[in-house]
């Protein structure tokens, strides 16, 4: 199957899902974009690789507003001060209007406040995800230039809670990586499993760049858990893991999606990893979600399995359909369009090259549209945040499979049912 060659999808509630048309040439100028992402660690590269690919695609049909779009691309290295001076890089020398970026929340939130906030620009981010950022925005401060497709640690931490009831474990070990997101999913993760029943023994910080982890991993193993909880990102969690392994902890775990890599897998050992289960969010079972699998698979020639990789094809042609419906291109204006390109009342598109084509001309229409990709039909809330179906999965030979599948409403019936 090419690229442009998508079969037919069913109509959405209003609309019909718009794939016809043939490519068009940029003219012969330029528009720039920013992207942050952490191009140094090996789970970050294809994430920029996607969003580089979502960004030719669009050029193809014809660029933002007939000009080419060029997405300017720095490495963020996990590391906040990295990340910010970056940021500003793009944003005083280039004159960005939107910022792509990052992936840790702890990087996400210092760009937020110092840099895309004070200057009017637009921030995109594929997967930070703590809830820090909804507090944010329900005091004003993002302005309305903050948006995220994926779900919030709220909805990770309930799929690590129901993954660890449905193990049937009855006591757990917490470790997380000492950073906005980490404290964030450990302390919801820690509450959600008090409120059904199971005993936390311990919930531990892990640092960056620590020579070694044995004081964390002896004080944790003292309290005997029956399993373990990670969330921490595949570099330090590698040097735990083989920790906790060679001092006799479990191999009965459950990690969140940053461990969802090659890197962590091989540095381990598949061996040592057959009893763990990870959460991640999960695109819905809809035609368009397997179409962005076709579509990534006729490019890359893999599949998708990597953390954040429909997240971050949906920010780029969101925020760049949301640049062609901009009056201007300036960060407020483009923000302000977000929700007509999101609108579930209008024409639904699949972001390949003829559905993009015809999505512009709508919009040069008046018409608003209703987004529909690799993460389905996304609908921002009053903060910017999205909500998303979830899944269990397993390390295996070419990288993860799924084991367990939960809907957006067993997400949110149980976080309903603990909230009582």
């Amino acid at each position: 199957m090419n690229r442009t060659g998508f079969f037919a999808l069913p109509a959405l509630a209003v609309g019909t899902l718009i794939m016809a048309g043939s490519p068009a040439a940029a003219q012969d100028c330029t528009t720039k974009i920013g992207a942050v992402l952490p191009t140094s660690v090996d789970w970050g590269r294809p994430i920029a690789e996607t969003a580089q690919y979502a960004v030719d695609l669009f050029n193809e049909a014809g660029g933002v507003k007939g000009c080419k779009v060029e997405m300017i691309l720095r490495d963020t290295q996990v590391d906040p001060k990295v990340g910010v001076d970056a940021a500003k890089a793009l944003v005083d020398l280039e004159k960005v209007p939107l910022l792509l970026g990052a992936v840790s929340s702890g990087v996400s939130m210092p760009i937020l406040t110092s840099v895309t906030v004070p200057s009017n620009v637009m921030q995109m981010s594929c997967c930070s995800s703590s809830t820090a950022f909804t507090g944010v925005a329900e005091e004003g401060k993002t302005k309305g230039l903050w948006f995220r497709t994926f779900a919030t640690t709220r909805n990770q931490a309930a799929v690590a809670a129901m993954l660890i009831r449905d193990k049937g474990y009855k006591n757990v070990a917490i470790l997380y990586k000492n950073d906005d997101w980490g404290q964030d999913i450990g302390k919801l993760v820690a509450a959600d499993l008090e409120k059904i029943g199971v005993k936390v023994t311990a919930n531990v910080a892990i640092n960056d760049g620590q020579p070694s982890f044995r004081a964390e991993v002896t004080e944790v193993l003292k309290t005997k858990p029956e399993a373990l909880y990670l969330a921490i990102y595949p570099a330090e969690g590698a040097a735990v893991v083989r920790e906790w392994v060679s001092l006799g902890g479990t191999q009965k775990m459950v990690v969140a999606n940053s461990l969802r890599s090659d890197e962590f897998r091989d540095a381990v050992g598949l061996k040592y990893l057959g009893d763990v289960v990870g959460h991640d969010s999960a695109p819905p079972r809809t035609d368009a979600a397997t179409s962005f699998v076709d579509l990534y698979k006729a490019k890359f020639n893999s599949e998708p399995n990597g953390p954040g990789l429909p997240n971050i094809f949906d920010a780029v042609m969101i925020s760049l359909l949301a640049m062609e419906a901009a009056p201007e291109l300036k960060g407020d204006q483009i923000a302000a369009q977000v929700a007509k390109v999101t609108d579930p009342a209008g024409m639904a598109v699949f972001p390949n090259v003829d559905g993009l084509k015809a999505a512009k001309a709508a919009l040069a229409e008046g018409k608003s549209l209703s987004y529909t990709g690799g993460t389905g039909a996304v609908k921002f809330d009053k903060n910017g945040d999205v909500s998303a179906p979830a899944v269990g999965w397993t390390f295996s030979e070419g990288g993860t499979s799924e084991q367990t599948y939960f809907t957006l409403s067993d997400v949110d019936g149980f976080i309903a049912s603990i909230s009582k």
